[in-house]
């Protein structure tokens, strides 16, 4: 935790998107400082129409490498998140290539109660985590 769902317009190869991957991971390791295996993410591949990010007015130039980042997380302090976005396009800049101009990020909050790791069980509010 947190989970990361990651969309990218589709063509990139294997090594491309572990490099993705990884690089979001990282991130997410430095800005939120949990452990290392605290790795939930889905990535989905999308046609280019499928992945529509206009710029809201901020004449955000975006290309075929964006990317779109979802973060479902407990609730977090600012200067956390703001890190968070900093430190992961750098990670993707310097990884896979991808120009901060191409990414977005989103953090979606929740609570203990939200999260069920397995085993029918809700691993925060029985003390398991």
């Amino acid at each position: 935790m947190p989970l990361m769902r990651i969309d990218l317009v589709e063509g990139r190869s294997e090594e491309e998107i572990q490099a993705i991957s990884n690089a979001v991971h990282r991130a997410m390791l430095a800005a939120f400082h949990v452990p290392e295996r605290d790795r939930y993410q889905i990535i989905t591949e999308l046609k280019p129409s499928r992945l529509v990010m206009e710029d809201t007015g901020l004449d955000i130039p975006r290309t075929n490498n964006r990317i779109m980042i979802q973060v479902v997380t407990r609730p977090r302090p600012p200067d956390q998140k703001e890190n968070f976005y900093k430190l992961v396009c750098k990670e993707l800049e310097a990884s896979a290539g991808i120009a901060s101009t191409d990414v977005m990020v989103s953090m979606v909050e929740n609570t203990d109660e939200d999260w069920s790791f397995g085993l029918g069980r809700a691993q925060f509010l029985t003390g398991e985590l």
